[in-house]
């Protein structure tokens, strides 16, 4: 089933360029991945790696989104915002778990998302090395395709209860950063299975109907703009840790749905939101 003839203009065209650029910015990652000669690694200002991949995955999408949608305004992780003309905004994380990337670990993913006056409406994560990508746009169900094969909608699991269920997160230590070190010991113990297949991998997880629940303690926007609309059409859930359905929550919590009530019970007596720098 393919689902793009019927939504290729959907947003103006914007959702199939999402899709197209995710996969070449991710396939370039991918190549600097196998060839670890081919990337520099630094730190920014938060003592946080970025690599010359991130720079160059980014700017491809940036160079191309300058000649389809160059009045669309673009928030990036690794160039900051580019105020635009229209109601559109382009928000891109070039690699999400860039730790993972530079420890060899190929569960670091890429996400475009677009949104709309303020509102996430369309998504993509692509995850290069396991060419694995979800995407979603509001209204029109998400879509997943694995090593190429034909695209198929994709659910969330209906497990109801997180003790039968898999929970996921990015890295543990960032609950204790926030004072909610207490609530990640609560999940890990409410849950069947806890692991730290984090990042976008995690969020994927949960779209596909394989984790029941993935909670990220600190988030920045281009963490979760893709990630909420193919939350929310693959039939779960996704919320700041207080339940709203927001990207500048500073937090995130995505589930099937049926879950979504007991991890955030876990997580409400949790320290007020933390702030990243």
């Amino acid at each position: 089933m393919n689902p793009f003839p019927e939504y290729s203009e959907l947003f103006e065209g914007r959702l199939q360029l999402a899709v197209e650029l995710a996969q070449q910015a991710g396939n370039l990652t991918r190549d600097r991945y196998f060839q670890t000669d081919q990337y520099q690694t630094e730190r920014k200002r938060d003592n946080s790696p970025v690599t010359t991949a991130d720079k160059e995955a980014e700017q491809c999408i940036r160079q191309a989104l300058g000649v389809r949608f160059p009045d669309d305004g673009i928030l990036g992780e690794e160039f900051g915002t580019v105020e635009g003309a229209t109601s559109y905004q382009w928000v891109i994380d070039p690699i999400d778990g860039t730790k993972s990337f530079i420890s060899g670990v190929p569960l670091y993913s890429t996400l475009v998302g677009v949104t709309y006056q303020g509102e996430s409406v369309a998504g993509v994560i692509y995850i290069p090395c396991l060419r694995e990508i979800i995407f979603a746009a509001k209204g029109h169900g998400a879509w997943y395709s694995q090593q190429e094969r034909p695209w198929r909608r994709s659910y969330v699991s209906k497990v109801e209860n997180l003790s039968d269920g898999l929970f996921v997160t990015s890295q543990v230590d960032n609950f204790a950063k926030r004072g909610a070190g207490e609530a990640y010991l609560a999940l890990e113990k409410g849950a069947y299975i806890s692991r730290s297949w984090g990042d976008g991998y995690g969020y994927l997880l949960v779209a596909t109907g394989r984790a029941e629940a993935m909670v990220d303690p600190i988030v920045s926007p281009w963490d979760v703009a893709a990630i909420q609309p193919i939350i929310e059409e693959a039939g779960g859930k996704c919320t700041s840790w207080r339940g709203e359905f927001t990207i500048h929550g500073g937090d995130c919590v995505g589930s099937n749905g049926l879950v979504h009530a007991t991890v955030l019970q876990s997580l409400g007596s949790s320290s007020p939101q933390f702030h990243p720098t």
